[in-house]
């Protein structure tokens, strides 16, 4: 496992990460068992990364790994949770007041057995986009709250989370310098789109660490293909799908190639994360990560992609 610093927060963190998400069976349902014990698998083999939300599985998430964290020492790991983006009863709700990020650190902690939280991000911040006092409202309200729990040592840093990188550049504009250390952004590091590594210079300048996520792009690139509810355009969708069926003939699953892809070539970026609570799963990402890359089936894919290459959607 290739360890690297996320920006100037001075934590080293595992070029593969694990994102939490699945132990709130967001995608699929889950044995809480399994889900614990894809955790121990995940830090045991040198994944000390770890991405959660109150929003996966509406508290779910957090419940089930606070079973796991509680029986793992807490210097192997980094913890990453976040504010603002919650659900009750199956729906959706978002509350980025001061009030309500700050209670929400306490509760999370609660949930995941530990008093300390190395990094606390504001929950996908173009939400807030659409409510009233738009972006402006995480730069005047929501941050300076999370800095005043950093300035207690309640949390370590302080970052932001979006699917659109303008929204994360934004917010940074916008924001006293040193406010943002982290951001994290998904589905733009992946075979199919990789404007993330436009804005690498952007942060980077500012001295923010960079986390990316969804390697396989919430399931377009995997053999098991594209859920339902994915909001990715039919174009798109049918040409991720004729990328993965060529994968498949050359022996090839193209979720390895997908996760080598976005943990492989850009040491800018310092963790991606990917998601499952099967403890075999787990490994096998892992011993992907571990192998070469295919470079030339890379360039094969994406002419399979074709004019679908970068093709975006809106977060839901």
């Amino acid at each position: 496992m290739i360890y690297n610093e996320l920006g100037k927060t001075g934590l080293k963190v595992s070029n593969l990460g694990f994102g939490a998400s699945s132990l709130g069976g967001v995608f699929h349902g889950i044995r809480e068992e399994e889900g614990v014990e894809a955790v121990f698998t995940a830090v045991d083999n040198g994944i000390n990364f770890i991405d959660v939300s109150p929003y996966y599985g509406h508290l779910k998430a957090e419940m089930v790994l606070g079973k796991a964290l509680k029986d793992i020492k807490r210097d192997r790991y980094v913890l990453s949770t976040k504010v603002g983006r919650y659900g009750k009863d199956g729906v959706n709700t978002w509350d980025y007041s001061a009030d309500r990020v700050t209670r929400s650190v306490y509760e999370s902690m609660e949930r995941l057995n530990v008093d300390y939280i190395d990094i606390i991000n504001v929950h996908d911040v173009e939400f807030q986009g659409d409510l009233p006092g738009g972006l402006q409202k995480i730069v005047d309200e929501t941050l300076p709250a999370l800095v005043k729990l950093r300035e207690e040592g309640v949390v370590g840093h302080v970052g932001i989370t979006d699917l659109q990188p303008e929204n994360l550049k934004w917010v940074i504009e916008h924001s006293a310098e040193g406010t943002v250390e982290s951001i994290l952004n998904f589905c733009h590091y992946s075979l199919n789109d990789t404007m993330l590594a436009d804005y690498l210079g952007f942060f980077e300048m500012h001295g923010i660490g960079v986390i990316n996520a969804s390697p396989f792009s919430m399931g377009l690139l995997s053999d098991r293909g594209a859920p339902d509810w994915h909001p990715a355009p039919k174009d798109l969708r049918d040409a991720c799908a004729k990328a993965a069926a060529y994968c498949r003939e050359q022996g090839y699953p193209i979720d390895k190639l997908a996760i080598q892809f976005s943990t492989s070539l850009n040491p800018r970026i310092a963790t991606t994360l990917f998601s499952s609570a099967n403890p075999k799963n787990v490994l096998k990402n892992i011993a992907y990560v571990n192998e070469p890359m295919d470079e030339q089936l890379v360039v094969k894919v994406q002419e399979i992609i074709g004019n679908q290459m970068f093709v975006r959607w809106k977060n839901s």
